[in-house]
């Protein structure tokens, strides 16, 4: 593949030279690239070129089945000067062990700057995509052995002691606890224990989709310090387009600037690459006409600060 074909296609939108210049320093904490079960678009190595050429600052790699520290780390060894760091972590499904302590712990030690609870495994996950209420997902390319289902909470409805065990590593490591699918009743319960064990990062992934947050909602979440953190892929064109412009600033204004990430969730087939959806989405956002300096902090800054860059 030639460098050139690795470089993403400029946006066309009116105001592109100040969408480059804010894309300067961003940070996306959740790059869906491969290699993956799932097919994917775009390889780590094509992602990390992509924001090497918009001036990225930073790039976390997440699969839904292994803990993609070590290509990060080599990568940015094999591909140096760059200007952008790699990093990645754990999706605790069934894959890893589920609620397993040792593979956490293997994974902070080794340089893990996220733990993910229970995605395609959390019991909510498997009940919503039964529900029809997820069509877009997307599968893996080939047939996976059916999900366990799992939830964070014990047979009395509070959180299990591997769950607690898992929080005192996220603690002691100091990297960020991330809700992954768990219901939002499991979340606030999660959460809150997570804050009396000493977690100082929690960040709820796409709050409005499959973990099922009202407005409500996350507004109790972000009083306990959650960050919420937005799917840009639901916001832009493409396969996984669920939301306005409008529904976007609506839940800006509701979590606050100072609590809102906003992330890629891109690498899926049918949708740009992560990069192109930055474009996108930063370009809405001038057009709703949110300042640039929350801009930045939204895309970039919070990101930064959670890696602890």
């Amino acid at each position: 593949m030639s460098d050139a074909s690795l470089q993403p296609a400029r946006a066309s939108h009116p105001r592109a030279a100040e969408i480059e210049e804010l894309l300067v320093g961003a940070v996306d904490l959740h790059c869906h690239s491969g290699p993956a079960a799932m097919p994917r678009i775009l390889d780590h190595h094509e992602a990390l070129m992509d924001c090497a050429a918009a001036k990225f600052r930073a790039l976390v790699y997440k699969d839904h089945f292994y803990l993609g520290t070590a290509h990060a780390v080599i990568l940015e060894k094999l591909v140096p000067d760059t200007g952008v760091r790699l990093f990645s972590g754990l999706a605790l499904n069934n894959a890893s062990g589920g609620f397993n302590p040792h593979a956490v712990d293997h994974a902070v030690k080794l340089g893990a700057k996220i733990i993910w609870m229970p995605t395609l495994s959390a019991a909510n996950h498997i009940a919503v995509q039964a529900s029809g209420q997820a069509k877009t997902f997307p599968k893996t390319a080939q047939k996976m052995l059916d999900p366990i289902p799992l939830t964070a909470l014990d047979a009395n409805g509070r959180v299990a002691d591997p769950v607690k065990q898992i929080l005192d590593l996220i603690a002691e490591a100091d990297v960020i606890l991330a809700g992954g699918h768990l219901s939002v009743q499991e979340l606030f319960l999660v959460f809150e224990e997570a804050r009396s064990r000493g977690v100082r990062k929690m960040l709820v992934n796409h709050p409005t989709y499959i973990v099922g947050c009202t407005e409500e909602d996350i507004r109790g979440l972000v009083a306990l310090g959650a960050y919420m953190e937005h799917s840009i892929c639901m916001f832009v064109e493409g396969r996984s387009k669920k939301f306005s412009p409008e529904q976007l600033a609506r839940l800006i204004e509701v979590a606050g600037v100072e609590r809102t990430v906003l992330c890629s969730d891109l690498g899926l087939v049918g949708s740009p690459r992560p990069v192109e959806g930055y474009r996108e989405v930063v370009g809405t956002l001038l057009d709703l006409q949110i300042a640039k300096d929350d801009i930045r902090a939204m895309i970039g800054g919070h990101g930064a600060a959670l890696l602890n860059l």
